[in-house]
């Protein structure tokens, strides 16, 4: 469903995005690692068509992502920001219809209504749908951003750390969410996140990105070993299982090796 190929982009002598191809599948929940500054919000925006790279190319059920109109491409792909605005003057079932506008061609229907409030609801916001966006916290915004974005329908669906505000109750509900959204509807997911334990564990597989390239690919046995994190975060890290759940657990230079 979706094709990078030989993406590169630059900001002035700063080299963000360096020769990236990768394909990712209907259904697939991938999760980009990197540390800070490894490209991947600049990926996640060039697919979202938020920037344009300077070299490669980029294809959406086959055809490249700037020949779409761009109501279409806003139905067939939802895009949810790391840092959601706390000035909005809308309410959140206000925020929330308007991922609706793509599709409609007049007022909001009794479907458009009900959808709003059921991705309310998986959300765990619903309680909020008539307080102001401006009164919430951080991890309640980036919770009504990811409704807005399922009530687009979208093929593809692109997150830029959405559980870096959350607490863990919601860290783990938000990630299993996304999770179930990939198996059951096979929307595909591409989606950035800063932990590595969670994204070993939702996510179906990974691409760790280091200076801009692509460091591994694959799933996480492959992609977290010592030696790439090492090589991505400069940190060394235990990488192990307790009980089937994975666990990333970065130490002290020294400690262990």
């Amino acid at each position: 469903m979706i094709r990078i190929e030989n993406l590169s982009l630059c900001y002035g002598k700063r080299t963000i995005l360096d020769d990236i191809s990768l394909a990712v599948e209907k259904g697939e929940c991938v999760g980009l690692l990197g540390a800070n500054g490894a490209g991947k919000s600049t990926l996640l925006r060039c697919l979202a068509r938020l920037a344009t790279s300077d070299s490669g190319s980029i294809e959406v059920d086959g055809k490249a992502i700037d020949t779409y109109p761009r109501r279409a491409y806003a139905r067939h792909v939802a895009y949810v920001p790391q840092h959601i605005p706390d000035d909005v003057a809308l309410s959140v079932v206000d925020l929330v219809q308007l991922g609706r506008t793509p599709h409609l061609n007049g007022a909001l229907g009794a479907r458009d209504r009900d959808m709003v409030i059921a991705a309310l609801e998986r959300v765990n916001m619903a309680h909020h749908a008539f307080s102001e966006v401006s009164n919430l916290s951080g991890g309640e915004r980036q919770r009504v951003a990811i409704a807005r974005a399922l009530v687009q329908e979208p093929q593809l669906l692109l997150l830029d750390e959405p559980t870096s505000a959350l607490d863990l109750k919601y860290q783990m509900e938000t990630m299993a969410l996304i999770r179930t959204l990939a198996t059951e509807t096979d929307m595909t997911i591409i989606i950035a996140v800063h932990d590595l334990s969670l994204a070993a564990r939702y996510c179906s597989r990974l691409v760790l990105l280091a200076e801009g390239r692509i460091r591994a690919r694959g799933d996480w046995q492959h992609v977290l070993t010592a030696d790439h994190i090492y090589h991505a975060y400069q940190v060394e890290a235990l990488v192990g299982e307790v009980q089937s759940y994975p666990y990333v657990l970065p130490i002290e230079s020294g400690d262990v090796r």
